[in-house]
């Protein structure tokens, strides 16, 4: 029926081996490092891409890795222009990214970054599978 005192509240919070900051920090600990458990993946049968979600829920942070994997033949969406800037590292494999009406060739090795403000897409120019890091931000994928 009755509050216990600053002092008390002390007390009981050092017997339960915490203390009033951490007792009242409502902060979740922030995850660091990801693991294989953690991905989950998106398929397109039609356009032949899979898109590896390697950070859970980044689209509630500034910026949002994926990885994207493109079959022979395959390519993403196209992208409208948005707000924002995308970069991508090719780790396997040779893509073209599409820029409005501009095409750049994307080898094995190599990167890329660009200002969102054109229609975008990506799509594999080899023969063999392709795979990409790609970074949004702000998340869009």
């Amino acid at each position: 029926m009755t509050s216990p005192s600053i002092a008390t509240l002390v007390d009981i919070l050092e017997g339960l081996g915490t203390n009033l900051k951490d007792f009242f920090n409502e902060e979740e600990e922030e995850k660091i490092v990801f693991h294989k458990d953690d991905v989950f993946e998106t398929v397109n049968e039609e356009l032949k891409y899979v898109l590896h979600w390697i950070i859970p829920n980044a689209q509630k942070n500034t910026m949002e890795p994926i990885m994207v994997t493109l079959s022979q033949g395959g390519r993403t969406k196209e992208d409208s222009p948005h707000e924002g800037e995308e970069f991508g590292y090719v780790l396997t494999g040779t893509i073209y990214l599409h820029l409005g009406s501009e095409k750049y060739k994307v080898r094995k090795g190599e990167s890329f970054y660009y200002r969102t403000n054109s229609d975008h897409y990506i799509e594999n120019a080899g023969k063999s599978e392709a795979a990409l890091i790609w970074v949004s931000t702000p998340p869009n994928f």
